[in-house]
């Protein structure tokens, strides 16, 4: 019933693009404009081969700015509540020639306007800035967004309203101009102030920060262009742990110290199988977090073939380079590996450590990782750690967890009781440091570890926390929007499919730790589509890829 009921809404959708394309024949001749879908409304879009949301954002101001610098208007940048959408305030008096250029813009090249009023406008909104009734519905509205749609060359990636550009009208009042809502800056400026240039980080935490990459400009005036108290100023960098489970040279290695006493799900096939996760997993953070410095791949001395390692972001790290003691090298343990993380050379104080079976799934900001100050966050799961000793028969995670609970209370006098969500960890490398410290015995052990044992501790995914916690370093955050999706479990289509639709999670996580090798096949078919209708174009860190 459902598979019908989406079939048909898909026929529908289709019927309103031919619609749409019959309309508009002529602004669609070119061969880069498209008709797409957004909620069920048809939008013609105009094509991007690697459109990301930062540059779809940039993409939008610059239509605006151009159109404004063209018709002799007075503007400058501002700073408003959104991350992902820019804001151009222009003096009130300049209205009607504001109008009809940005209306001269969205005919030269198809866009849309909506009147914005408090938060987020919807989708369904928007109204062709190319029609000759929209412009009456914004004529007299305070704030209204121009955007134009953009897409991939596959039509899988939409990015709209959410990017576009706010124009505001600012009145003149006593010698000044006021802003018709509020901001983070200042809601006046003086009238005959001259404009002057900033960088774009300081109007979006969805930039980088300027010292990392080539300077992008926008004129504003002197209030918003100073350096504001809460905003961050240190980088951020990424560390993955990646294994290819079909490497012979390391499946050899791995048969030769098996016969040794483990947990069989620590053995388990899944855990080790790549179904390139990585690739889409550095395509999320292409897209949604360009904030990121950069990205440190560690391996057992393994590379990904597909992996662009000439990328200046990018950097394979061999676990030989990390391990103080290379004595317990080959490791297949990965709370062994995790363990050593803060000795890569070069490594950021705040890092994320992600797994490779985590994806970012829409827009992210620093803050939701580190507060502007360098506090961290962490993100408590509702599963709870067993209590009791450990036992042979525990799994590793619980293992973990109850080692993790021991030195917790021995330290600090609490007992912690919750597991984390399997999200990207917020890390100091700092704490890291203090960790292998104060538990060198447990840390040694851990890192001594071929495979997971019942003696382990989780440095990175729980034990940091609760320690830099107790340290007032971290916290437990709100607000992130998190799914988990095992793989190996029945109705896993549906879960997907739903994800895929809504695209609401910050972050999603598709782990498998239970299914048979027979299982894999299938399960590798399923996840290949639906990430590659997630992702559906290489970030830089791929050879052949756009490495901008």
């Amino acid at each position: 019933m459902k598979s019908r009921i989406a079939a048909a809404a898909e026929v529908r959708d289709q019927v309103k693009r031919v619609r749409v394309t019959r309309r508009h024949r002529e602004l669609l001749a070119r061969h880069d404009r498209t008709v797409v879908s957004v909620a069920g409304t048809p939008r013609i879009a105009h094509v991007v081969p690697d459109v990301t949301p930062l540059r779809a954002r940039r993409a939008n101001l610059d239509e605006v700015t151009a159109a404004l610098r063209d018709a002799g208007v007075d503007f400058f940048c501002v700073r408003s509540a959104s991350d992902t959408a820019a804001a151009v305030a222009v003096r009130a008096e300049d209205r009607d020639r504001v109008l009809a250029a940005l209306r001269q813009a969205c005919r030269a090249r198809p866009g849309y306007v909506v009147p914005v009023r408090g938060g987020q406008p919807q989708e369904d909104s928007a109204l062709p800035g190319y029609g000759p009734g929209s412009w009456k519905r914004v004529s007299g509205a305070d704030v209204f967004r121009c955007t134009w749609y953009l897409t991939d060359q596959t039509g899988r990636l939409v990015l709209g309203l959410r990017y576009g550009c706010d124009i505001e009208f600012w009145r003149q009042e006593d010698g000044q101009l006021v802003s018709p809502r509020r901001n983070g800056v200042a809601e006046a400026v003086p009238l005959d102030e001259p404009t002057v240039e900033a960088d774009e980080s300081l109007f979006t935490d969805f930039s980088p920060l300027a010292a990392e990459r080539e300077p992008v400009r926008v004129r504003t005036r002197p209030a918003f262009a100073a350096g504001a108290v809460g905003r961050r100023s240190f980088p951020i960098d990424v560390v993955y742990t990646w294994v290819d489970g079909s490497d012979p040279h390391w499946l050899r290695q791995r048969a030769s110290f098996s016969d040794s006493p483990y947990h069989e799900e620590a053995a388990n096939a899944a855990r080790y199988l790549s179904r390139d996760e990585l690739r889409y997993s550095l395509r999320s953070l292409h897209l949604y977090a360009p904030w990121v410095r950069n990205i440190y791949l560690v391996t057992a001395d393994q590379t990904p073939e597909w992996l662009n390692t000439d990328h200046p972001r990018i950097r394979v790290v061999s676990h030989k380079e990390i391990f103080k003691d290379p004595t317990v090298l080959p490791t297949f343990n990965s709370h062994a590996i995790e363990s050593q993380l803060h000795h890569i050379d070069g490594l950021s104080e705040h890092f994320l450590y992600f797994n490779d079976d985590v994806m970012l799934g829409q827009e992210i900001l620093p803050q939701h990782f580190f507060l502007p100050n360098g506090l961290g966050k962490f993100y408590l799961s509702p599963a709870l750690v067993p209590f009791g000793e450990t036992s042979p028969d525990d799994p590793p995670v619980a293992a973990a967890g109850k080692n993790n609970r021991r030195l917790i209370a021995e330290r600090f006098g609490d007992t912690l009781f919750r597991k984390m969500k399997h999200v990207p960890h917020a890390l100091h490398r700092s704490v890291l440091d203090e960790i292998e410290a104060e538990f060198p015995e447990e840390h040694r052990r851990t890192a001594a570890s071929r495979f997971r044992s019942v003696s382990d501790v989780s440095v990175t995914s729980s034990l940091h926390h609760y320690y830099a916690f107790h340290t007032q370093r971290s916290f437990a955050g709100e607000g992130l929007v998190y799914r988990y999706c095992d793989v190996g479990k029945p109705g896993v289509e549906r879960v997907l499919g739903r994800l895929l639709a809504n695209r609401e999670a910050h972050v999603f996580c598709l782990n498998d730790t239970t299914s048979t090798e027979a299982e894999l096949s299938r399960q590798q078919a399923l996840m290949t589509r639906f990430l590659d209708e997630y992702f559906p174009f290489p970030s830089p860190y791929e050879h052949g890829a756009d490495n901008r």
